[in-house]
């Protein structure tokens, strides 16, 4: 009986078999890429305000500590978006005319909030306590960037849990002593890792398995 098919259908089914595995893996591959794409994760999205309010002129230009805006970080789970009053505190001296604040204005004058659009928001089943970090030496640039550098503010990080649970396993690598929390630009006196190893005593940083529990982010 004759063959049915040649001696080069072996070297065939061999490279589809090849090919297909290589399909799979690649594939897989790309999944896990598109993942943590800024497409997925919404990092450097523009979010349209409804006031240009520029972060690079107010913290890099004037020089504002995070926390004049942002008041409540030290001692609340939430940073506050600044209330009408905070702007008005200057503004009701320079920029008296600038059509831009007009909706500050007329929002100080009717007490009729603005409705910022949140950046970095979190999804609903994540807890995070703002003051913890900031108390433990964890600085605002590490999650949110050079916000001295944002004409408008940006996500710049996934917000993933993967990049979470890195700083969670090794908070050493990022932990910066209080008083430079929220100092932009900050470089290290020495050693990150030695420093970080001492702040994490000093500052009753728990441990990596506690900080990894899934309850203390899922409560």
């Amino acid at each position: 009986m004759s063959q049915i098919f040649p001696k080069s259908a072996n070297a065939w089914a061999r490279f589809s078999l090849f090919g297909l595995l290589l399909l799979i893996a690649l594939g897989g591959w790309s999944i896990l890429l598109l993942q943590r794409s800024d497409f997925v994760t919404a990092a450097r999205a523009h979010v349209q305000q409804p006031i240009q309010f520029s972060h690079l002129h107010h913290v890099g230009g004037e020089g504002f500590d995070c926390r004049y805006c942002h008041t409540s970080v030290e001692e609340s789970a939430f940073a506050n978006v600044p209330s009408t009053k905070i702007c008005m505190n200057c503004h009701s001296q320079i920029w008296l005319e600038s059509p831009y604040l007009e909706p500050v204005r007329e929002s100080f004058k009717t007490g009729q909030s603005l409705e910022w659009i949140r950046v970095h928001d979190l999804p609903d089943f994540v807890y995070f306590n703002h003051s913890i970090h900031v108390n433990k030496g964890v600085g605002c640039e590490t999650c949110h960037g050079r916000v001295d550098q944002m004409p408008a503010m940006q996500q710049v990080a996934s917000l993933q849990m993967e990049w979470c649970l890195d700083c969670h396993r090794n908070p050493e690598q990022y932990l910066r002593p209080r008083a430079q929390v929220t100092a932009m630009g900050y470089v290290p006196e020495g050693d990150q890792l030695e420093i970080g190893r001492r702040l994490k005593q000093e500052y009753k940083v728990l441990d990596a398995q506690t900080l990894t529990s899934c309850s203390t982010c899922h409560r």
